[in-house]
């Protein structure tokens, strides 16, 4: 029977040597950051569109350039910047089967970001083809289009959202066991582990042990 205060000891090492990036607290919080960086430059200018004097409308009328933000150039970076958002804050209370399908998601999420802001950088023209459009009345008119700095931030966040979600599945390794699902020990061991909290008190209770 293993001693209670090696288990402790042991328990206690781990805890101390895990690294700061691998705390929950911290990779939570910077895939959270990464997912809203990416959200905020949709909120900005991803194109600036001079139309064609010639073109009817107002906008055209007015020779003011003419702002597209980045959710009307890419829709879909908004929509997977709040997936990748919602799956980061799941992480932190997945077992380690769903954190493995959390980091999958947040993954594919990334890499549609990433995918969808490219192709804005690609060919902008394209992707300002429907606010000329909404703007002008006029489909398929000419127009020169200028990209701003965002696109590009858009592209370098969602790779670096994609390898902190990478970072989930090493450092879940670090985290510590909140139900019965995912601790690798006997009650005896998750007791000399560190004091009972009311999580563990009601995973005792469900497997026919008194917690008191």
């Amino acid at each position: 029977m293993p001693d209670p205060g090696t288990a402790a000891g042991k328990a206690n090492k781990a805890k101390k040597g895990a690294p700061g990036w691998a705390r929950k607290g911290t990779l939570v919080l910077l895939v959270a950051v990464l997912a809203l960086a990416v959200f905020g430059t949709t909120t900005q200018t991803w194109l600036s569109v001079t139309l064609d004097p010639a073109q009817a409308g107002q906008a055209a009328a007015t020779r003011e350039p003419l702002e597209v933000q980045g959710s009307d150039a890419a829709t879909t970076v908004t929509a997977l910047a709040l997936v990748a958002l919602a799956g980061g804050l799941a992480a932190a209370i997945a077992g380690r089967i769903a954190r493995w399908i959390i980091t999958a998601i947040i993954v594919l999420a990334s890499a549609g970001i990433v995918t969808a802001a490219a192709t804005v950088l690609a060919d902008p023209s394209a992707a300002a083809r429907g606010s000329i459009a909404a703007a002008t009345g006029i489909s398929g008119g000419s127009a020169q289009v200028a990209v701003t700095a965002f696109p590009t931030l858009a592209v370098v966040a969602g790779c670096l959202l994609a390898l902190a979600a990478l970072l989930i599945i090493p450092a879940g390794r670090h985290w510590k066991a909140r139900t019965r699902y995912d601790a690798p020990g006997t009650a005896a061991s998750a007791t000399a582990a560190g004091p009972i909290d009311e999580i563990d008190s009601w995973d005792r209770l469900s497997r026919g042990d008194d917690p008191t």
